[in-house]
């Protein structure tokens, strides 16, 4: 296959490209929340972890929703993409959110360390938005479904 013909079949690639317009809306849709809720633009959460709705779940959903379209609930294609969805989503709930759970005590913590006067460099602090509540996963779980079922139902002609 030449780079050309490779590039061309990458670009036109559904089960490629719908999850990742469904991930871009994720983040403009969770920056667009930040922006409303705190008063201000965070540029992170344009690629960031976290927040209101999860673009892991968005992404994963939007991929189950074209490969049950194209392919079939019995295809090989939906049972990938639906055990793998199940994964990321349990996962951003669980381990992802504790993880989470467990930076805002250690960033307590340096915080209390640092009012002792101990001094703590900023770098040491911890992400503590990288999981997501039960909500923020369905939220993203129905925005997926949405950009699926728009790119093949509207956009690609059903």
């Amino acid at each position: 296959m030449h780079v050309k013909d490779f590039l061309l079949a990458l670009f036109h690639n559904e089960l490629l490209l719908t999850p990742f317009w469904a991930w871009c809306c994720a983040q403009i849709l969770k920056t667009l929340i930040y922006l409303i809720s705190n008063r201000e633009f965070n540029k992170e959460r344009l690629v960031g972890d976290g927040g209101m709705p999860s673009s892991h779940s968005a992404t994963v959903m939007a991929l189950v929703t074209v490969a049950a379209i194209r392919y079939g609930a019995g295809s090989y294609q939906f049972a990938i993409s639906a055990v793998m969805a199940l994964i990321v989503m349990h996962d951003a709930m669980g381990v992802r959110r504790e993880t989470g759970n467990q930076a805002r005590v250690i960033n307590s913590i340096q915080e209390f360390m640092q009012e002792l006067g101990r001094e703590m460099p900023a770098e040491e602090r911890l992400k503590e938005l990288v999981g997501h509540t039960p909500l923020q996963v369905l939220m993203g779980a129905l925005l997926g479904i949405a950009v699926g079922l728009v790119n093949c139902l509207i956009l690609q002609g059903g």
